[in-house]
């Protein structure tokens, strides 16, 4: 069973296709001859390659809020990658088309489609555009191995150019323009929001205490120095620490998951050490500022009621299922049964157990129970079904490291649980 497309995918799709239903009166069905099919594909592929690049950059948007329309800001930026990468496609089989279509009037005539004379700009910059594209979609997909953030963001400024340059390319050939305009205004204002406008969405927090909470790990408590972010259990935030005695990520950004309760006066960030800017916050500065956007991600919101939970957390991606509990301690009612399987290496690096078998000794119809990989092995039917025999009718949150998610999926999987019903988020190059 897959997952329902979500209003958002229903969207993008209507403005990927609006370009080649405006033109379709103009370019009409293919005919029957090779040379007549080809060059109609090369057109179609280009239309709906050059779409899904500007919507790739509209898609690149951060407003806190409109990323639940697609099932969290996680899996608007998977769109988003996947539109990239489909334009690239598209534009190289639209060039490559329009190509092989001529070959029947000689190769010459082939070569000149693709290469003419310099007098045909708008046909030289669409191969500036796509040189563009290749420049920052390479390290997007790790082609020559995974770049450092910062150096990733600062690559895909290059969007910009390419955007440019490819509606420089389209406009002076399509017939119908106001598809593209409207499209490219969407993907520059987009653009111009992330880089330029952004800044000014976020808010002011100072660091209140930096709490250890195991050997690499501490939890921030920011405390709101004006308007107060208000969000859900289980949605993350972007941080921008600006502690002038930090190591490194000094005003940079990076995505963080709440482990507060959404009624909590105080922001509550569990941090692991994991590069060098989550290392330099061990030992932030308590009372120095940063700067918080968001929230965003739909973990726990928006799913069926009426289920009872499962819900499996290891590592650094314990921190929802924290604000979650927090959360259900806060409001002082649970609904229906939630239960909590804490994955961690040995006892001593689960780290929030105690505070959360306190919360359930207090709730009713909230429960914890600790696997220890070092004791056990990795998690399996035996200890899944034991406590949690009804797994297969239960809405299940996930989150942890990659390797476990992909393990507790294909264990859920084999019990009959559908993607529907499970529901994880990873906050990688957001």
């Amino acid at each position: 069973m897959r997952h329902h497309p979500r209003a958002g995918d229903l969207v993008l799709l209507a403005a990927v296709l609006l370009p080649l239903v405006v033109a379709l009166p103009r370019l009409g069905w293919p005919a029957t001859d090779a040379g007549a099919w080809l060059a109609w594909v090369g057109r179609a592929a280009g239309i709906l390659g050059l779409a899904m690049l500007l919507l790739a950059a509209t898609t690149s948007i951060r407003v806190p809020g409109w990323d639940r329309a697609f099932g969290g800001l996680a899996r608007l930026w998977r769109l988003h990658h996947a539109l990239g990468f489909g334009a690239f496609v598209l534009l190289m089989a639209h060039a490559l088309a329009l190509a092989l279509a001529a070959v029947p009037l000689g190769l010459s005539v082939a070569v000149d489609v693709l290469f003419p004379p310099l007098s045909r700009g708008a046909i030289w910059l669409g191969w500036l555009a796509w040189l563009a594209m290749l420049l920052f979609l390479t390290p997007t997909f790790g082609f020559f191995g995974r770049p450092r953030y910062q150096t990733w963001k600062r690559l895909h400024l290059v969007s910009a150019a390419a955007l440019l340059l490819a509606l420089a390319h389209a406009l002076p050939l399509a017939g119908e323009a106001w598809p593209w305009w409207l499209l490219g205004l969407a993907g520059l204002a987009a653009i111009a929001w992330r880089k330029l406008g952004s800044h000014r969405a976020r808010l002011a927090y100072r660091i209140e205490a930096v709490e250890p909470l195991a050997r690499g790990v501490v939890e921030l408590v920011l405390a709101p120095q004006g308007r107060r972010l208000v969000h859900e259990p289980g949605q993350f935030v972007y941080l921008a620490p600006l502690d002038a005695t930090l190591s490194a990520g000094r005003g940079e950004e990076h995505p963080y998951t709440l482990a507060s309760a959404p009624a909590d006066g105080r922001l509550r960030i569990g941090i692991k050490d994991l590069g060098d800017a989550s290392h330099a916050l061990q030992t932030a500065t308590p009372g120095s500022m940063a700067q918080v956007e968001g929230p965003y991600g739909d973990f726990f919101g928006r799913h069926p009621t009426g289920r009872d939970r499962l819900w499996l957390g290891g590592g650094i991606g314990i921190t929802p299922f924290v604000g979650g509990a927090r959360d259900l301690l806060a409001r002082g009612v649970v609904e229906g049964q939630v239960l909590l399987i804490y994955l961690a290496n040995r006892p001593e690096r689960a780290y929030y157990l105690d505070e959360l078998e306190a919360i359930a000794e207090r709730l009713a119809g909230f429960s914890v129970v600790a696997h220890y990989y070092l004791e056990r092995g990795a998690l399996d039917l035996a200890f899944l079904t034991a406590h949690c025999p009804d797994v297969a009718e239960r809405e299940i949150h996930l989150c942890g490291p990659p390797a476990m998610n992909a393990h507790l999926r294909r264990l859920l999987a084999g019990q009959g649980v559908p993607r529907s019903r499970i529901h994880s988020e990873v906050l990688e190059f957001l």
